[in-house]
């Protein structure tokens, strides 16, 4: 499969620049429901018993609020916090782990909040309890969310010892100026030292998160950011639209309106990140992703095998995941099963019954065929019609009729080229490969409620 470079075409992205979801799930979280239970979550535990396992840790804690976070966090600098939480989470371990008895663990992420709030110590306990009640294998994925400002260097020693092996950092710009206005003023000699000590290590990925549309940002003061990032070298890169929703995120109505850039200036932003990356050589991996062309994802996606989950564009699709934590999100057979988001209520929902599930959805079979389409569509940026046929009792056109005459005027602007045997979308249409998914998800045609969506650029 080739790796395509991005077309940009202007009057086509302002055309489509409307709401829409991210589709690191089908049907998307709005469509969980509270009747799901413990009964349908053991249900789909026991479907695929076979398929090795992800997991996925939530620690909510940072140390400082950034006005941009939209994320599920406690902002306190007290460390015991982080104890009580384990006590917790040791609990929760100990009742789903028996579930998966015998499951190879291939796959470790923990995210939150801000993973190495934890000190040490309590990172040490976190893992010996994983191992101790999961079978994690030999060549595990370990990977961690870090933020330079509050990390010694030896950290990464530690976490390397620990078998961690790759790191993503939320770096987010550059320019003290923009940190400032947001709330997150961070040294770049540490980011650029933490990056090394990875490196030596023998950390197999350093991954950077930047965000674009943040206060006082402009093309020319994120133009040094890019610079910064190309010299840093990371191996992977996403580069996040900021969504400005002061009455949905109460810490983001601490940034003024009038200091973000302008939605022309924003595309502007973007046009310039895709130029500078693809020109230095990374593949556009789709959504907000870059990757070094011998990167796995970017093989992984020439070859036609990336896959999507909750953490975003992974490898590793014939999983089941398993969110452990408060508000973590778990794929499991068929199902998508959520924790409670409250931290009161997460502690006493383990405490008493020694899960926190909070709702749920079992896919029906029409949902599981649009998972894989829409899957196919935003990995790999083309779909096989016999592929599909091969997996399902349907034909494609027949069945998606009505989609495909929404597709219309997407393969009439140039987005989506359509054949006989298949969809391929071209360059003009990978950055707008949200708006080609829409129209092969059924909810939305149900109701219009794009309001609750971040824009799709």
């Amino acid at each position: 499969m080739s790796s395509q470079q991005i077309e940009w075409d202007q009057r086509l992205i302002e055309k489509y620049n409307y709401a829409g979801p991210r589709y690191t799930s089908y049907p998307t979280a709005l469509e969980f429901s509270e009747n799901f239970g413990e009964a349908d979550f053991q249900q789909a535990v026991a479907r695929y018993p076979e398929r090795p396992l992800s997991l996925y840790v939530h620690i909510p804690f940072c140390h400082r609020l950034c006005y941009f976070c939209g994320c599920n966090k406690i902002v306190t600098r007290q460390l015991h916090k982080a104890d009580r939480y384990l006590d917790v989470l040791e609990q929760e371990i100990r009742q789903r782990a028996p579930l998966f008895a015998g499951r190879r663990v291939t796959q470790l992420h923990w995210g939150g909040g801000t993973p190495t709030f934890l000190n040490q110590q309590q990172v040490s306990r976190l893992v010996g309890l994983l191992r101790s009640h999961f079978l994690l294998a030999d060549d595990i994925e370990m990977s961690i969310e870090v933020d330079p400002r509050e990390i010694e260097l030896e950290m990464i020693d530690h976490l390397g010892a620990l078998g961690f092996n790759r790191l993503s950092m939320g770096v987010q710009d550059f320019n003290k100026a923009v940190q400032e206005k947001v709330n997150r003023v961070q040294d770049e000699a540490m980011i650029f030292a933490l990056v090394q000590r990875a490196r030596e290590q023998g950390f197999r990925s350093v991954s950077i998160d930047l965000i674009y549309g943040l206060p006082l940002q402009t093309p020319e003061s994120f133009a040094f950011t890019l610079q910064r990032v190309i010299d840093l070298n990371p191996d992977r890169l996403s580069v996040f639209n900021y969504a400005h929703l002061p009455a949905l995120f109460a810490a983001q109505r601490k940034i003024k309106d009038d200091e973000l850039p302008s939605a022309t200036q924003k595309l502007e932003i973007l046009q310039q990140t895709i130029a500078t990356l693809t020109g230095e050589g990374y593949q556009f991996i789709g959504m907000d992703h870059f990757a070094r062309p011998d990167d796995e994802l970017a093989v992984a996606q020439r070859a036609g095998k990336l896959h999507r989950n909750f953490q975003g564009y992974t490898t590793q699709g014939e999983t089941d995941l398993l969110g452990l934590g408060v508000s973590a999100i778990s794929m499991i057979g068929d199902s998508y099963a959520q924790n409670h988001k409250e931290l009161k209520t997460w502690y006493a929902s383990v405490e008493e019954q020694g899960n926190a599930l909070w709702r749920g959805l079992t896919l029906s079979d029409d949902d599981c065929l649009r998972r894989n389409v829409i899957k196919a569509l935003i990995c790999n940026f083309s779909l096989d019609y016999a592929a599909i046929e091969a997996q399902w009792p349907i034909a494609f056109r027949r069945y998606f009729a009505e989609d495909l005459q929404l597709l219309a005027p997407l393969v009439a602007d140039g987005l989506v080229e359509q054949h006989e045997r298949g969809l391929r979308i071209t360059g003009v249409g990978r950055l707008l490969i949200r708006n080609i998914c829409m129209c092969f998800d059924a909810y939305l045609r149900q109701k219009a409620r794009q309001q609750q969506f971040s824009r799709v650029i």
